[in-house]
């Protein structure tokens, strides 16, 4: 059966709105945009009063750390990475990553992100959350070698090598993979030298977290004796199938660099802030022809999973970097939500055009906050709040209609997640 979203407007590739239908074929694609009369055989999804918006991308983030939000805040990321977040993350099972992921899923549902990035482990149960939700996915297993044997280690990469081959084309093909080192200055050089060139021969990309504070800079300059992108470049890391995660401490020669080498830099703005890493240069990275996309981070440190919120701290505090009002203005962050973050992941989404993938958000418009409208593009960088779409699509499934989530059991997710959290601080502790 075909899906007619009808009624409402829609947001074209040019970033401009107008009223238009959008006609879902049975193969999950779109197959027309604009003024459509009702078929027989159409569902319809109705977005009266609504926006119709490619579904949104957060392409960096480890979902299964929504078992971890508002368990350790307010500390720097070295300190909490290691007192706090790395031992609770030793004792997580399977089942723990499994029901985290879920939560996420719900929680992305109900904010409109139909696609999305993960960096963590027990990808397999990950892999079943995607499918399970509808979702669509770019995973991979993390590997930090630091305080790891030589065996170890090798198996950590080994497994994300493998991890990768195994999953790629799960949940009907909606899950694609990556090789995901967790950073340069926590993964051994030696190792990174070994399975870089070999996930390269498997054609599978490369994501790790990228110049994120000061301190990683300076591990890297003193192990190396060069800045990262230099160190990482050496390695093979920075290829035109790489994403990286954060790009906060970046130098010209850096930037130009990342854009040499076509690699995408994830802006994670909430997080950066609440751990104090510092201020991305995104209309620097944008200038010089970098794709740019959004991700929340995991809901440990930031502490949701709504990329409404992300456009708008990322709007605002790209105009702060640089103390200009017009940087990073409201297309820019609603481009980065939804077409940068497809471009970055190098998925087939983010626009909503004739033989796409129908990955879809339907914005309501008629909340005070959304009122008076001068420009609606403005508001759904500045105003617009996850809370606000009232349905979401991806692959041509709907996965939430009227802000009900079809998909999972919104309540029993929340129950075994928030059991499965209590249970995880005790064995940690």
């Amino acid at each position: 059966m075909t899906l007619l979203v009808t009624g409402g407007r829609v947001l074209r590739p040019d970033l401009t709105v107008e009223r238009a239908d959008v006609r879902v074929d049975d193969d999950g694609r779109i197959d027309a945009v604009g003024a459509l009369e009702r078929r027989e055989t159409d569902q319809t999804l109705d977005a009266s009063g609504g926006i119709v918006l490619p579904g949104l991308v957060n392409a960096h983030g480890h979902a299964a750390m929504t078992l971890l939000r508002g368990y350790a805040d307010d500390k720097p990321l070295d300190a909490w990475l290691q007192e706090d977040v790395w031992p609770i993350e030793g004792v997580l099972t399977p089942e723990d990553v499994g029901a985290g992921a879920r939560l996420a899923a719900v929680e992305m549902i109900r904010s409109g992100t139909t696609a999305f990035a993960d960096m963590y482990f027990h990808v397999g149960t990950v892999a079943e959350a995607v499918a399970d939700a509808g979702l669509r996915a770019r995973l991979g297993h993390g590997v930090v070698t630091v305080g790891k044997d030589d065996e170890a280690a090798r198996a950590d990469f080994a497994e994300s090598l493998a991890v990768a081959e195994e999953y790629d084309g799960a949940a009907d093909g909606r899950v694609t993979t990556a090789v995901m080192p967790h950073a340069p200055h926590t993964v051994d050089t030696d190792l990174l030298a070994e399975f870089v060139p070999k996930a390269h021969e498997a054609g599978v990309p490369l994501h790790f977290h990228f110049n994120e504070t000061a301190e990683y800079v300076e591990a890297i300059d003193e192990e190396a004796g060069v800045r990262p992108g230099a160190y990482a470049d050496d390695l093979g890391m920075l290829a035109d199938d790489t994403w990286v995660a954060h790009g906060v401490h970046l130098d010209d020669a850096e930037i130009d660099l990342l854009a040499e080498r076509d690699v995408a830099v994830v802006h994670c703005p909430a997080s950066n802030m609440k751990l104090a890493s510092g201020m991305a240069p995104v209309q620097r990275l944008r200038d010089a022809g970098v794709t740019v996309a959004l991700g929340t981070d995991g809901a440990a440190s930031n502490n949701d999973l709504d990329l409404f919120d992300e456009a708008r701290d990322a709007a605002m505090l790209g105009k702060l970097a640089v103390d200009d009002a017009s940087a990073v203005p409201a297309e820019a962050a609603v481009e980065m939500a939804t077409r940068g973050g497809a471009e970055a992941l190098g998925l087939p989404v983010g626009r909503i055009e004739a033989g796409a993938p129908a990955d879809l958000a339907v914005v309501d418009f008629d909340a005070p906050h959304l009122t008076p409208e001068h420009d609606p593009v403005s508001h759904l960088a500045y105003a617009a709040r996850g809370s606000d779409v009232r349905h979401t699509v991806c692959d041509g499934r709907v996965l939430m209609r009227d802000r009900e989530v079809l998909t999972l059991d919104a309540d029993a997710v929340k129950r075994e997640a928030a059991e499965r959290a209590r249970d995880a601080v005790d064995r940690a502790s």
